[in-house]
């Protein structure tokens, strides 16, 4: 039920994330999804590829800083009712939310979460019969 992500540290410079993309793209490494939080200083880009240990080993070959990142996967319908139910569930068992982002697949949505106990919250999300994605079945959306 986890995901593997990518998180790699970026320098707020021009053209960073470009390197980043055509790194991978030269290794016909496949992007499911992206989302880019910065500072003035840095960003992080955090992605889901298709081949999490390859993307990370080519990365760190061009020098890039990358950690691996455990993440859940939840598809629901896409309104904003859904994804707060999908919140609901673990704010009411104290189970905080590190950081969360989505993309959309016509009528669902694929809600990507990092939990302070990833554990707990599959189990807490499976409780609530929501639909946790592996990896293999998010890259057949």
């Amino acid at each position: 039920m986890l995901i593997q992500q990518l998180s790699v540290f970026l320098e707020n410079k021009s053209g960073r994330l470009t390197e980043v993309l055509e790194t991978l793209g030269r290794k016909r490494i496949r992007i499911k999804a992206l989302t880019v939080a910065d500072t003035t200083e840095f960003g992080i880009l955090r992605l889901l590829v298709s081949d999490p240990e390859k993307a990370r080993s080519v990365l760190r070959e061009q020098m890039f800083t990358v950690n691996m990142t455990e993440v859940i996967s939840v598809i629901a319908p896409n309104e904003a009712k859904d994804y707060a139910k999908v919140l609901k569930i673990l704010s009411d068992i104290d189970i905080s939310v590190e950081y969360t982002y989505a993309f959309t697949t016509g009528k669902s949505s694929v809600i990507i979460l990092r939990c302070s106990n990833n554990e707990k919250a599959i189990k807490a999300l499976e409780d609530n019969e929501m639909d946790l994605l592996m990896a293999s079945d998010l890259y057949k959306i």
